[in-house]
């Protein structure tokens, strides 16, 4: 059973080592990733989904990352000092691509080293997923509405599971609010984030609503979140939630969206 869902950012300024004294800019952040912390522990999270966009996705279907075991490290960013490592579910994702394989691409690939969409999550969640296994699911071209549609099989699959289930959408939104961004600018990117988190707060027309955003818009403020999220509101689809924000930041010129997206039982 589906028991939790969160929206996350992935910025490694949040990883200590690697933000230094610019991580205590992204304070609340840390903060939200506290509670979303707590609960996976209350809840005796058994399994962990986590939807990144910046592993090695096929181009069309999705994409699970079914090695036994994944080293996160940072050393892409730098950082040789954080690393940690955590079980993969191998029997979750084979599960899922022979229940989906007659209505869904699925492509099942092994790579040890966790890409950082979900590397970053899974270590700054680690303390309360010592006994969870993880599957990572990647995002890449298809677009939003089949992403959603993959969400609604997705979630006739793991809605009847006995075991606890957490799942993780990693991404950011728009990489362009300030003129400091390391992106640029875009004077469209500001009106989109608040748009995203408004759509969000309304769950029964959220993804009808994301999915009309235009694409010239998406291009040019540079997200890289709105297919884990869409995702994320097909699995949900038929469930109950009244999403709660935890912290939204742009102190460093991109949209760090934090959500609980509180199920209902």
């Amino acid at each position: 059973m589906i028991k939790l869902a969160f929206i996350v950012p992935h910025s490694p300024i949040l990883i200590p080592s690697i933000g230094k004294a610019n991580n205590l800019l992204l304070e609340k952040t840390t903060a939200a990733y506290k509670k979303i912390e707590e609960k996976l522990i209350a809840a005796e999270i058994d399994k962990v989904i986590i939807i990144s966009p910046h592993g090695q996705a096929q181009e069309n279907g999705l994409t699970l990352n079914v090695a036994p075991e994944f080293n996160i490290n940072f050393e892409v960013f730098g950082d040789f000092s954080a690393k940690a490592s955590i079980t993969g579910d191998t029997v979750l994702a084979q599960e899922i691509k022979d229940d989906l394989k007659t209505e869904t691409n699925i492509h099942l690939i092994s790579e040890t080293n966790i890409d950082y969409g979900s590397g970053i999550p899974i270590y700054l969640l680690s303390a309360a997923l010592k006994n969870t296994k993880i599957t990572p699911i990647l995002t890449g071209n298809p677009e939003l509405s089949e992403y959603f549609i993959f969400g609604q099989k997705l979630h006739e699959v793991l809605s009847s599971r006995d075991e606890k289930i957490a799942i993780i959408a990693s991404g950011d939104l728009s990489h362009k609010l300030k003129r400091r961004s390391p992106a640029g600018y875009s004077p469209k990117a500001a009106k989109f984030d608040n748009k995203v988190i408004e759509y969000l707060n309304s769950p029964e027309t959220a993804m009808e609503n994301i999915a009309k955003i235009d694409a010239k818009t998406i291009s040019d403020v540079m997200e890289c979140g709105l297919k884990p999220i869409a995702l994320l509101l097909g699995i949900l689809q038929g469930q109950n939630f009244n999403p709660k924000m935890l912290a939204y930041q742009t102190e460093l010129g991109v949209g760090y969206l934090t959500m609980d997206m509180n199920l209902e039982s």
